[in-house]
């Protein structure tokens, strides 16, 4: 613990008993499944919207945009300005959909339009992009607290991960959702802070940064060229559209919060409060990256110790202090840019402050985690467990098997980023597994939604020659060269774009198939009076 002050200490403490605590208030409250879920549907709409808000902002917006700004330049924010476009169409489809059915879960329709196969398929989307997301969060989160406390991260996940499945069991998803709409201010402050730092501490100010982040072109959104093989503005902004058209309108974590919302207005209303400040929020983070960037251009000295690091990581532990400084010297900006602000935590900010920015971290992660859990938890046990094993679940074996999904998905979670330690951007790799496991996912819910006519069969050819161009696209890159000409020519982040419209396309051209085959032949007689 050397890297943190007792103060520091006492107040990341005193947050996690904070959050463990409201835990246990909220936890007298859960005497049944439907409240355990749901919250009785007796949440404000701007509790939900400030809740969705700081889901999205999670550890990996935290640490992972400035990462990606600092490494790169803004082209990723283009994913904030799909936002409202995917809002609108969740807003005005989505949300009065799942008000009217009722179901707490996101997939149960699934199984009336399509079959048992349907919602499967969905449900294990689901849980495969919760493990990503949450294994990608608590590598992030991990990240930082090794700089600051010297712990390996294989233990800051499993001590942090014990704090969130604690408050996430006993508290419930009104538990999780208050708890966000406080964490939700923190990371905002915390994020207000890093900055303002960053600023008092840069010879010259926001005019210096400005000038060395024009110079170095860090503020370009990616080239406006029709090109889909590299990361363009139009790449992300297809990517950002189709990932939060899933996230708005498919995903159970948001889906769920839409339930506890005291009406189907006031369940609109906070997907857009959620946009108003995600948006500017997210701009922020790129301007901490940007800001972090101009900052250690001006004193290159220091980003020495953060290049050594990343370098020693790479080698074998027999390498020399040459080789270690050759290694340091070919890294680029993209390869250590996730472990800069961690850097600059450590060095720079004064005590206390460093406490308040890490409960600040540890928010990100604990809102996203938990609302994670939460969700996959209810989906486990509607979806799996009193579908195919225990129908008919009394009260008690009910929040039983939520508690036990809890601690499952939690533990697994931990899993995955214990697996994810020694990527390079954390930002990217929760990117690319999201948009594999929510394309075939999206694409059935808008078949199912859209093409009423649409029917079973139809509804699984697509959707297995959607998982084939999925699996295709996702894993040709790594073909060998003499299969290049195999290989999908694409960006990365284009999967979720093709994979969802091939099974949305292809079940509607197979329907108009068969309705054209199945058509009534009309009587040659007809056809002679209507010429006459």
């Amino acid at each position: 613990m050397s890297n943190l002050r007792v103060l520091d200490l006492v107040i990341i403490a005193l947050y996690l008993a904070a959050m463990i605590a409201v835990g246990a208030w909220f936890a007298r409250k859960n005497d049944s499944a439907e409240q355990y879920s749901s919250a009785s549907g007796l949440i404000p709409g701007w509790a939900i919207g400030m809740s969705i808000y700081a889901t999205f902002l999670s550890s990996n917006t935290f640490l992972g945009v400035p990462g990606k700004a600092f490494g790169t330049n803004w082209n990723a924010f283009v994913f904030s300005i799909s936002m409202p476009l995917a809002a609108w169409v969740a807003t005005r489809y989505f949300v009065p959909f799942y008000r009217s059915t009722g179901e707490i879960s996101a997939y149960t329709h699934l199984e009336h339009r399509f079959g048992s196969w349907a919602r499967t398929y969905a449900v294990v989307c689901f849980l495969l992009t919760q493990l990503a997301r949450i294994g990608s969060i608590f590598f992030g989160i991990a990240l930082t607290l090794q700089a600051l406390t010297g712990f390996s991260m294989e233990w800051i996940m499993l001590i942090t991960g014990s704090c969130i499945i604690v408050y996430t069991v006993l508290g419930g998803i009104e538990a999780v959702i208050w708890t966000e709409v406080v964490q939700g201010v923190v990371k905002t402050f915390g994020a207000l802070l890093i900055l303002y730092l960053i600023v008092t501490n840069m010879p010259g100010g926001v005019s210096n940064i400005v000038a060395i982040g024009q110079a170095q072109h860090k503020f370009s959104l990616g080239g406006f060229a029709p090109d889909f093989t590299t990361s363009t503005f139009w790449v992300v902004l297809l990517y950002g559209f189709f990932i939060n058209l899933n996230n708005f309108g498919v995903d159970q974590n948001y889906v769920q919060r839409y339930h506890t919302a005291t009406s189907a207005k006031q369940a609109a209303k906070s997907i857009w409060l959620c946009v108003l400040m995600y948006v500017p929020a997210s701009l922020l983070f790129f301007v901490i990256g940007s800001a972090l960037f101009a900052y250690y251009q001006v004193h290159p000295e220091l980003i020495e110790a953060v290049k050594l690091k990343v370098a020693a990581e790479k080698l074998p532990l027999t390498a020399t202090a040459s080789q270690l400084a050759q290694a340091a010297a070919q890294l680029q900006p993209a390869d250590y840019g996730d472990k800069v602000m961690p850097h600059f935590m450590v060095t720079k900010i004064p005590p206390g402050f460093v406490g308040l920015i890490v409960s600040a971290i540890l928010s990100a992660a604990m809102s996203t985690i938990s609302s994670g859990m939460n969700a996959s938890a209810t989906v486990f046990t509607v979806d799996i467990y009193q579908r195919y094993f225990r129908p008919g679940l009394n009260v008690k074996q009910t929040m039983r098997s939520l508690h036990v999904g809890t601690v499952l998905v939690g533990l697994l979670g931990m899993g995955v980023g214990i697996a994810m330690i020694g990527v390079k951007s954390v930002l990217d790799v929760w990117w690319e597994l999201s948009g594999i496991f929510a394309a075939g996912m999206l694409g059935l819910f808008l078949l199912g939604i859209i093409s009423r006519q649409t029917r079973n069969a139809e509804a699984l050819t697509a959707t297995i020659i959607g998982v084939l161009v999925i699996v295709w696209l996702t894993l040709s890159p790594n073909l060998p060269e003499s299969l290049a000409a195999f290989r999908n020519p694409l960006h990365k982040s284009m999967v979720i774009v093709v994979g969802t419209l091939t099974i949305f396309l292809l079940g509607l051209l197979l329907t108009r198939l068969r309705q054209r085959r199945t058509a009534p032949l009309v009587p040659e007689e007809v056809l002679t009076q209507s010429v006459h």
